[in-house]
């Protein structure tokens, strides 16, 4: 993705006035394009999936745990890491900004790259339905 797609995003896809979770979602799924829409299974699958891009953290759920309701760790510093799920913490996935930076980071941390809109849009499917 050309490094200004994020200022796109939040402009033309809706991500700046997003202000719940499933906005956020919705605008990443708009930005996708194509009529795509958001998988919370297809989510799943990628929140597990080994990218092996990483020794130390070749999954998402490698720091997040297997279940995003739960309390994290950070694979390599150690922090602890709150539960990425909205319902086991509100604050999760609410600021638009910091959902793209969180996604700008990991993905490039943990996939190798960054993540398509979609990918983005699924994740987000994924964690919303999580209980």
């Amino acid at each position: 993705m050309p490094r200004f797609f994020p200022v796109f995003l939040f402009v033309a896809c809706g991500l700046a006035q997003a202000e719940t979770p499933r906005q956020i979602a919705d605008a990443y799924a708009v930005a996708q394009g194509g009529g795509f829409t958001a998988s919370a299974t297809r989510g799943g699958e990628f929140f597990a999936h080994r990218f092996g891009v990483s020794e130390k953290m070749p999954t998402c759920s490698t720091c997040h745990t297997d279940n995003p309701m739960q309390v994290g760790r950070h694979a390599v510093t150690g922090k602890s890491i709150k539960p990425v799920a909205p319902a086991a913490n509100a604050e999760r996935l609410s600021d638009p900004a910091k959902v793209e930076k969180w996604f700008t980071r990991n993905c490039k941390e943990v996939v190798g790259r960054e993540c398509t809109p979609g990918e983005k849009a699924d994740f987000m499917a994924f964690l919303i339905e999580a209980r």
